[in-house]
């Protein structure tokens, strides 16, 4: 889970599923598809508190990605 003393930020996508690492490139975390798949496969995000290795992974609204110490909740327009 979440650090409880870092707060989270929404990211509103146009349409949901987003794909794990379409976001981390969309929120500028990594730099290119190639480090994205990288820190994927190599444990260091997680998705709901769990570690998530598969960099397809299709997220919806209300998920929370944790890379380093930026926590991320998926939102989109109603």
């Amino acid at each position: 889970m979440a650090n409880p003393h870092t707060p989270i930020r929404k990211v509103i996508v146009n349409s949901t599923p987003i794909e794990l690492h379409k976001l981390l490139k969309f929120e500028n975390l990594v730099e290119s598809g190639g480090e994205a798949k990288l820190v994927i496969t190599e444990g260091r995000v997680r998705v709901n508190g769990e570690v998530e290795t598969r960099r397809g992974r299709k997220l919806y609204k209300g998920d929370i990605v944790t890379i380093g110490k930026t926590h991320l909740e998926i939102d989109a327009p109603a």
